[in-house]
This record gives C-alpha cells, sequence and structure tokens, in this order.
C-alpha cells in the first residue's frame, strides 16, 4: 500500500464531507517535518478563496474530522493553515504486518498499465564499451526493472548503432590495415585500431575519405561482400558486449540496432516529404524547424540546425534511423511511450525527433531519460593515464580487486566473516555492487565524481553497507534458528526506535513508484540507506534474539521486513546481496 496515496485519498474524503464540497478537493499531502508530524496537509490555504472563509478556519475544521480515523494519531493546524498529521502508532504496524505477508512488499500495481519502450545502453558496435556507456547502461536496468514492479509492460531494447559511419571506415580500413591473427585473438581491439587508422586517414586523404563514403553506402544498399564483412564484424562485437553485460548481470529483451530498420528508411525519408515535413538543401535532406508551421516548442524556436534524414551522398543516418524506430515500436508494440536513457549532450537531438514524431501523428509519449557525466576525483572528466577514456571492463575489474584487497583486510580483522570458499564470490557481488550503487545514488542528471579510494565502504552511504545490514539480518535469522523466508508475526511499536524505523519502512512503497515514475533510481538508493541506517539504531539498542515472547517475534518481524526492502530494493537496481559478511 502506497501510504501517501491511501492518506491523501483518506484526507480528501474527509475535507470534502467536513466542508460540505461538491468535489472531492487535493489534499496537497506533503511529508511534513519530523519536529510536528508524519505528513502535512496544505489544503486549506488553497480552498480559502473558493470558500471565502479563512484558512486556519478551514484547517481547524477539517482537523477535528482527520482526527477521528484510525490512521490518524493527532491532527494539528499549524501557522496560517497547515494541517500537521502524526500517524496511530497501531494502525501503522498493522500495516507493516500486512506488508510482511506481501511478496510485493506493499507495493501496488499502477492502476493504468502501459507498454513502454526503455532504449538504454546501446553502444556503437565494432569498439569496445568504454566508461561512458556504464550510465546508461546501469540506469536503464534500473529503469526497467522498476516500471515493471509497478505493473507496466516494458521492453529492454538495445538500440545498438550498428548502421554508421564507422562501418565505411571499417570495411576500407580492413582491407589496408587488418590483420587476421589479431581479429582472431582479440577482434574488437583490432577492429578498434582499425578504426582509429581510418579516421586520421580520412581526415587527410579525401580520396579514402570518398573511398569509406562509397563503401557505407554499398552496405547499406546490400552489396554481399560488404554485408559479409559487418555481419563479420557484429559477431566480434556482440561476443564482447556480450561479456560485459554478463559482469554487469544486465539483460535486453531485444537488440534492434539501427541495421534492423534498414529496410524501412527509404519510406520514412518518403513519408516525410509526402508531409511537408522535409526538403533538400545542398543535395541533403532533413527537416528545417524555422520552415515549418505551427508552434514549435520553445526550445526548437531559434534552433538553425536541421535534422537531416538523408545525406548528399544518399546515406542515411541515425536520425532517420531513429523516426523509423518510433514507427516500428508504435505498429510492433502499439507502445503507449518510449524512453531513451540517454546522456544529456543529446539533449537537443531528441528534442527535434520528438517533434517530428509529433508532426507524423505518432500517438506516444516520448522521453529523453539524461544523465551527467562521471568525473575523476579531480572533478575533471574520468580518463586514463594517457588520456583516454576508460575502457569498461577494465574498470570493472579494477572495482572488484578493490573490493578483495578491502575483504580481506575485513577478513584478517575479524570484521568481515567471509570463508575462504565464498571469497570469489563475494568479491564480485560487492565489487560491481559498489560500482552500480556509487552511480545509481547520484541525481542522474548531474556529473559526479567518482572515487575508487571510497568504492568499497562498509559504513555510511555505500552500496557494501547495504549489503553487509542484509547479512546481518540473515545472521540474526541463523543465529537465533529461525527461517527468515516467510517469517510473519505480528509487529508491536513500543521502543522509540522500532517506531523510528517503522516510519522508514512505510514509504518503501511509495519509494518504489517514485522513483519509477520520475526515471529517478537514486529515490531508491535514498530508501534503503534510509532503511539501513534506521535498522542499525533498531539493531543497537533494540536487543532481538534476546528478548522474550512478543517482542521477541515483533522485533524479528522488524528485522525480516528490513531485510526484505533492502535486498529487494537493491535487487530492483540490478544489486546483489549475499547471506554472510
Amino acid at each position: 500500500m502506497r501510504l501517501s496515496k491511501h492518506l491523501a485519498d483518506l484526507a480528501s474524503s474527509t475535507l470534502q464531507s467536513a466542508l460540505g464540497l461538491d468535489e472531492r478537493p487535493d489534499p496537497l499531502l506533503r511529508p511534513a517535518d519530523p519536529k510536528h508530524g508524519d505528513y502535512q496537509l496544505n489544503a486549506a490555504m488553497a480552498l480559502a478563496k473558493k470558500l471565502g472563509r479563512k484558512p486556519r478556519d478551514i484547517a481547524e475544521e477539517a482537523a477535528t474530522e482527520l482526527a477521528k480515523l484510525d490512521a490518524i494519531a493527532s491532527a494539528d493546524v499549524a501557522g496560517p493553515g497547515f494541517i500537521n498529521l502524526r500517524l496511530e502508532e497501531a494502525w501503522l504496524a498493522a500495516r507493516l504486518t500486512e506488508s510482511l505477508s506481501d511478496p510485493k512488499l506493499g507495493v501496488d500495481p499502477v492502476d493504468q498499465p502501459e507498454t513502454i519502450v526503455v532504449d538504454f545502453s546501446s553502444p556503437n558496435t565494432a569498439k569496445e564499451m568504454h566508461i561512458g556507456h556504464i550510465r546508461s547502461t546501469i540506469i536503464g536496468y534500473a529503469i526497467v526493472q522498476l516500471l515493471r514492479e509497478i505493473g507496466h509492460e516494458v521492453i529492454g531494447d538495445n538500440h545498438l548503432g550498428d548502421w554508421g559511419t564507422q562501418f565505411g571506415l571499417l570495411i576500407v580500413g580492413l582491407r589496408e590495415w587488418g590483420d587476421e591473427a589479431k581479429l582472431k585473438e582479440d577482434g574488437v581491439a583490432e577492429l578498434e585500431r582499425i578504426y582509429k587508422l581510418a579516421s586520421a586517414k580520412k581526415n587527410e586523404d579525401e580520396a579514402f575519405a570518398d573511398a569509406a563514403r562509397a563503401a557505407l553506402a554499398e552496405l547499406q544498399q546490400g552489396d554481399p561482400e560488404s554485408r559479409a564483412l559487418w555481419e563479420r564484424f557484429m559477431a566480434i562485437t556482440r561476443e564482447a558486449f556480450d561479456a560485459v553485460y554478463a559482469r554487469l548481470g544486465v539483460t535486453f529483451d531485444e537488440w534492434l540496432g539501427e541495421s534492423a530498420y534498414q529496410d524501412r528508411l527509404e519510406g520514412v525519408v518518403g513519408l516525410l516529404q509526402e508531409k511537408g515535413l522535409a526538403k533538400e538543401d545542398q543535395g541533403a535532406l532533413g527537416v528545417f524547424f524555422q520552415d515549418l508551421g505551427g508552434e514549435l516548442p520553445k526550445s526548437l524556436r531559434k534552433v538553425k540546425t536541421p535534422f537531416i534524414v538523408r545525406k548528399k551522398d544518399g546515406a542515411f543516418n541515425y536520425g532517420t534511423t531513429d523516426v523509423a524506430t518510433i514507427l516500428y515500436r508504435k505498429e510492433r508494440w502499439n507502445a503507449d511511450r518510449s524512453v531513451y536513457v540517454v546522456d544529456t549532450r543529446q539533449g537537443l537531438h531528441f528534442q527535434q525527433l520528438f517533434e517530428v514524431a509529433k508532426r507524423l501523428g505518432v500517438e506516444m509519449e516520448l522521453t529523453h531519460v539524461g544523465f551527467g557525466k562521471i568525473l575523476g576525483p579531480d572533478g575533471k572528466p574520468l580518463r586514463t593515464r594517457d588520456g583516454g577514456v576508460p575502457k569498461l571492463m577494465p574498470f570493472l575489474d579494477e572495482a572488484v580487486s578493490k573490493a578483495r584487497e578491502r575483504i580481506e583486510e575485513g577478513r584478517e580483522s575479524g570484521r568481515l566473516r567471509i570463508a575462504d570458499e565464498d571469497v570469489d564470490e563475494a568479491v564480485k557481488v560487492i565489487g560491481i555492487g559498489a560500482v552500480k550503487y556509487a552511480d545509481l545514488m547520484q541525481n542522474r542528471t548531474t556529473d559526479y565524481r567518482f572515487d575508487p579510494e571510497k568504492l568499497i565502504e562498509f559504513k555510511g552511504q555505500a552500496g557494501p553497507y547495504m549489503q553487509f545490514q542484509v547479512a546481518r539480518i540473515r545472521s540474526i535469522f541463523e543465529k537465533g534458528g529461525e527461517t527468515l523466508e516467510g517469517f510473519s508475526a505480528p509487529i508491536l511499536l513500543d521502543h522509540d526506535r522500532e517506531k523510528a524505523l517503522a516510519r522508514v519502512l512505510a514509504r518503501y512503497p511509495d519509494a518504489i513508484h517514485a522513483a519509477a515514475e520520475t526515471y529517478q533510481p537514486h529515490l531508491v538508493c535514498d530508501h534503503v540507506y534510509e532503511v539501513a541506517t534506521a535498522f542499525s539504531g533498531f539493531y543497537d539498542d533494540c536487543p532481538v534474539l534476546d528478548a522474550e515472547g512478543d517482542a521477541r517475534a515483533s522485533r524479528l518481524a522488524l528485522c525480516a521486513l528490513s531485510e526484505h526492502q533492502l535486498a529487494h530494493g537493491l535487487g530492483l537496481l540490478g544489486i546483489g546481496v549475499l547471506d554472510k559478511m
């Protein structure tokens, strides 16, 4: 049960009845300052003008009726007309007891499920994945999981850049510099070497650049030899990508790259011309927004850069493919929404793409979920010693290595209880989990500093700390001879630490819905950290196994619900947990 939604419904109904309104008003429910209550209603100020009454008088009348509800312990009026609500603890305890027996932990489905395509990761092929790909990959995967959790049908699509300019360069470059032995030994590294050489040469040699453009056009027009080379490039790349995704525990429902739409591109261009959206200029075809009639979004009114759909050499580009993709997603899945998890620097492209789709009459909600850059500890873009962007797999290797160091230190000091045979698995779960949590805990729209020295922390807001609390709770049940899975008992709230933990646990469904609906996984990170912190205080001050009778059972129930929320919340973020640490 979403606590805020339930309370808002109760408050709205009560306000309507108490004030004699024709319709149920928005109660304007907000979390309150804990010193004053659990929630605050601000509806009185909004209703004052409509009713021709003083806000405080309205609030006083409403508060009297709200205080009669089973869920409300007190309803106090403050200031000009705020109503501070404090929850009845017996009611809250009963709701948490219900949640403990619910496999969904109280996370109710949305009223109107949608079909949503989430477009994420989407690296360019024939290159190694680098650190810049990790944010789209893990943020996108978390969004897929969260949207599914609240009841939507979600298709996770890895829209690979597998049909662009790089393939013309690779085809001609392979003929000039290709080394068959190196292709067999480390195919992606060899393709990247060839691509760098070809990219440099095209800037100096116009004939070479023309040959690369011709090779791309031949590929896109179905030349058998070019197609065979492309298929080889793709097989090499897919093997490398699969290894990275397996390391991250990320999966996709579809791998529909740009090449999947090649047969549709001519039709897309024809449709744009038929609708009067695209016109030719200097041999290229594009959408010039300043020439379109009707109202433009404010963000596009002064944009002079056209949305190119066919280059002057006749080749299509990713703009053409993106339009074809939208049309396909509507046709194939009748999608209600398409979500693009791509860094914020691509904002203009998506603004243009979405306006083109709108002009084509596509009835689909299109959303660009942008994210910032990863910076080094010095606040500058993360780079290797030679100035390049770090490759992703070595970056993950470093995180796992750092986890191994910290785990061995913890085992030697006695702080960690990880058996020899479990160390290899533990370093993977902790190391990869730490990388994911360090990223996902950030508001995705901001740049953030990545500091490997602070990555593996067993205290504070870091992934291993959350994993440690899960293992701690599991050890409580093991030591007490209790079975954690399916454990249930009435929850009682007597100690202040029990009450504080309960108030945090009650917000779990709200946190999951808010994270899914706003595409902000950091809200889940915030919640699990609050649970871990509140649980730690509870654990320090409230003996569990030494308690007796109903108190022991209740505290075990609080432990169980804390474990379930921590493990489930981390799981939605793609982060694993361990039985022992």
